[in-house]
């Protein structure tokens, strides 16, 4: 039986077994990613379908078929014993020689007789065998006549290995099998059947992470397929190959600037970055940090291409330029149009682009079409050869060109030119600042960095940008206010640019307590990222306590602070009042969804003066006004329009307290005060509705208890409170604007008492 070796590298697994120290074979579990273990695996598959086995989760058990034959051969007899086994393998593997049929007899011997050790019975002894036997002659024949004296043979299992799976893999490998356990949901399975990993090692090496998203062994398949392919189209695959973002840090344009020796050492690959930038960490100074990066780019003499919000389309003569003819097929088309790839002053380089050209240009074309195939391949060379010239100038791949998209991918091709050039030795960094754009890209070597932040930007600030630049006592003054308010509890003047509403439960008496309290005193506001959890009220006060109206008016009043709007009769809105935005609302809704950019370019949009984080918050809470289809009707009667309409054409006040609005202090309110037995319109309750999600705090007074705005709504929205008898034909007096005086906060109270 052979010993198992300890690795020094992953390369070791494809040495011959006479130039390994002590003729060791190697079993080790893979339970992490980086970019050498991505290449090793590539080529441990390709090896271990050659030479030996693949195995994508469970070994089939013997199937009736299966137990028939071996019956026939072997009978149904069994004996723990090395004569029995030796004599049985004689049979059952004709094709083993004496010394290696000696050798499986004794690992099988070993096996068995550790699963007895274990206290099994002779029946499972006997099973075990028979599972053995049928798995050796199915599945790993030819594992076991590889030749001695060669590289073992390989065995590639992906998934969480059984207990006699385990025992099998084991005594191949005993046997003189090589065995790699790849384990994508990690160890901890394993572990079960081998705690102290006495049977196999978990390999280990710096910047492991886990596996990529989506990872599997029918991709590995599919990948080395598609490299078969491409090897077979291009011919000899060029000498130095990509390692995209293992060596990255993580800080975007900083990792970038890195300069080719920083990255990586290792004369095989060239170190490039595959990076999208999402949103930006500080609008304010976004221009300017790319202003930075490009001059410091332009300072290290590095090429560097922009292309701005779309990659302008091939033109006649660019696609006139391209060779090209009929073809049967996709592979025969490819093979033809990398033709077109000319790049005599660095034949490293022209390989690289030809092998990139055929991977991306055939991924996934199995069905497609030819022409729309070939159509694709064109667009791709005529961009190719249009930024060739920058990026590669003179062939100095070293210098690492810089190609930076400014937008994101708006289409396939784009995405598809993008993944391409990540394939050869340049930066490719999209830039997404505007976060409401789609980008279309998707591939497993790209890194997205993610802010919270959103602008628009149309033109990268380059040379000739007029960009603001940061003085360092701005800087400084930036880290200070960074240090100041984060997490410590303070907050900067309108910090927050998003904000989810909670209503609190609360007793009655809290709601005087806390309406002219901050909202970040108010139990449970919290803030994440960007955004702020809002505690608000929303109630329903019934009845009149202790029947003592003029007690009952002056604790409304009390309530009536300059932030509040007050409803002294309903209804507030008539369905039939003036709205300019009723005939257009439904143009404004698309499959549910709010049509933003055409709402904000209509003429009858009246927020345009407001600010642009308050307009995209008011729509976000139209929204989902709208998905939580809080108000009844809503998408089965056309009710959806009068949300719209409604929401779209506020009262001047209560813009103007929108407009101030800091989601960290005092929320504006709404009083609604019902006294008699009109009722609220639909546009009354979609009002409070709406306002209740944009952080106010709404109270209706309803000394009648009558049933009123729970008529539109289809679930409780408001908590009510019953604190008192029911009185009827009340008038609301006049509270004659701002009260006496601004109650004191509970703070106030406290800290206060004693001045």
């Amino acid at each position: 039986m052979l010993t198992q070796g300890i690795l020094q590298n992953l390369e070791e697994y494809f040495s011959d077994l006479d130039a390994r120290t002590g003729k060791a074979v190697f079993f080790y579990r893979i339970n992490g990613w980086n970019e050498e273990i991505g290449v090793f695996l590539k080529k441990y598959y390709e090896a271990a379908r050659q030479t030996g086995v693949v195995l994508d989760g469970k070994i089939p058990n013997p199937d009736r078929q299966n137990l028939a034959y071996f019956e026939s051969i072997l009978g149904t007899d069994f004996e723990l014993s090395m004569g029995f086994l030796e004599n049985r393998l004689k049979k059952w593997l004709p094709r083993l020689d004496e010394k290696r049929r000696r050798i499986l007899a004794a690992v099988l011997y070993d096996t068995l007789d550790g699963i007895r050790r274990e206290g099994k019975t002779e029946n499972i002894l006997r099973n075990a065998y028979v599972k053995f036997m049928c798995w050796l002659y199915y599945k790993f024949e030819r594992v076991v006549n590889r030749p001695e004296g060669k590289s073992p043979s390989k065995i590639l299992y992906a998934g969480n290995v059984s207990y006699y799976e385990w025992k099998l893999l084991c005594a191949l490998s005993g046997a003189g099998s090589d065995v790699v356990l790849l384990q994508t949901e990690g160890d901890t399975a394993y572990l079960k059947l081998d705690p102290r990993s006495e049977a196999s090692r978990a390999y280990q090496t710096p910047n492991m992470t886990a596996f990529p998203e989506g990872f599997s062994l029918k991709r590995l398949q599919e990948d080395a397929e598609r490299e078969r392919r491409t090897k077979q189209i291009t011919g000899a695959r060029p000498e130095i190959q990509r390692c995209t973002n293992a060596w990255l840090e993580g800080f975007g344009l900083e990792d970038i600037l890195k300069e080719p020796q920083e990255r990586g050492s290792d004369a095989r690959f060239f170190y490039n970055c595959f990076c999208r930038i999402n949103g930006a960490e500080d609008a304010s100074s976004y221009q300017g940090e790319l202003h930075r990066f490009y001059l410091e780019m332009k300072r290290k003499k590095r090429p560097v291409v922009i292309v701005e919000n779309a990659i302008p389309k091939p033109t006649v003569e660019e696609i006139q330029a391209v060779s090209r003819q009929n073809y049967r097929d996709c592979e025969q088309a490819v093979l033809d149009l990398r033709k077109n790839i000319s790049f005599p002053s660095d034949l490293e380089l022209q390989k690289l682009m030809q092998a990139a050209f055929v991977e991306i240009l055939l991924d996934g074309t199995e069905k497609e079409p030819v022409n729309r195939v070939v159509n694709r391949g064109v667009t791709l060379l005529c961009w190719l050869k249009r930024y060739q010239p920058q990026l590669f100038s003179g062939g100095k791949k070293r210098l690492f060109p810089c190609f930076i998209y400014l937008g994101g991918c708006g289409n396939t091709a784009e995405a598809a030119f993008m993944r391409m050039l990540s394939c050869l030795p340049t930066d490719v960094l999209i830039l997404r600042p505007d976060l409401a754009r789609e980008c279309c890209l998707a591939d497993q070597w790209l890194f997205d960095k993610n802010y919270p932040e959103t602008l628009r930007l149309e033109k990268f600030p380059g040379e000739d940008a007029a960009v603001r630049l940061d003085t360092d006592a701005y800087r400084a003054e930036r880290e200070l206010d960074t240090s100041l308010y984060g997490d410590s509890g303070l907050y900067r003047i309108q910090q927050y640019a998003k904000a989810d509403s909670v209503t609190l439960r609360t007793m009655y008496e809290e709601i005087a307590i806390l309406w002219d309290e901050e909202l970040k005193y108010r139990p449970n506001f919290d803030t994440t990222g960007n955004t702020a959890m809002l505690p608000v009220l929303f109630a329903k006060v019934s009845g009149v306590k202790d029947g003592n109206i003029q007690q009952y008016w002056a604790d409304v009043k009390k309530l009536v602070t300059a932030d509040t709007f007050v409803i002294r009769k309903a209804p507030f809105i008539e369905p039939t009042d003036e709205n300019p935005i009723k005939p257009y609302a439904v143009t404004f809704l698309k499959n549910g969804k709010l049509q933003r950019e055409k709402i904000k370019a209509h003429s009858a949009y009246q927020y345009g003066f407001l600010r642009e984080e308050m307009q995209e918050h008011i729509l976000d809470k139209l929204q989902l006004l709208l998905t939580q289809k809080t108000i009844r009707g809503t998408f089965q009667n056309g009710t959806e329009y009068t949300i719209v309409s409604t929401a779209l054409n506020l009262d001047r006040q209560i813009l103007r307290m929108i407009q101030g609005f800091d989601f960290t202090k005092k929320n504006p309110k709404l009083l609604y005060i019902l006294t008699e037995e009109a009722m609220p319109s639909l546009e009354d309750c979609i009002l409070t509705a709406f306002l209740n999600l944009i952080g106010f705090d709404v109270v209706f007074f309803v000394p009648t208890g009558y049933r009123n705005i729970e008529n539109y709504f289809n679930k409780q929205l408001a908590e009510e409170y019953r604190i008192g008898d029911y009185l009827y034909d009340l008038r609301a007096p006049e509270f004659a604007g701002v009260p006496h005086g601004t109650r004191p906060s509970w703070r106030d109270r406290i800290f206060k008492r004693g001045k």
